[in-house]
């Protein structure tokens, strides 16, 4: 089965990982990891009420990771283990471009 998560920046920028040939991520490590992420980026939750849903974090935290994080392969490995483990779905895109998601 599939287990790939993609983050696109542009039609010329993609990144991708297939994530079953990394080491799973549990849940609650996922979940730190990407709390982490989002405050050391400085991320600003999408919402007008500050809720911020798990999806949400998963695009903003790609959104401001650009395309310099994205590039270390250890990181985007980590990034896309979290994201696998907190969303749950085999094929996950994030389009930044567009601030959506695709399962």
């Amino acid at each position: 089965m599939i287990s790939e998560v993609i983050v696109q920046l542009s039609a010329e920028q993609q990144f991708r990982a297939d994530v079953s040939r990394l080491p799973p991520m549990g849940n609650e490590e996922a979940r730190r990891w990407l709390d982490d992420q989002f405050t050391a980026l400085d991320c600003e939750p999408l919402r007008p009420s500050g809720k911020v849903l798990l999806a949400d974090k998963v695009l903003v935290v790609a959104r401001e990771a650009g395309a310099r994080r994205l590039s270390d392969e250890t990181w985007f490995h980590t990034y896309a283990r979290a994201a696998h483990a907190v969303l749950g779905r085999p094929v996950i895109k994030v389009d930044v471009g567009a601030m959506t998601m695709s399962y």
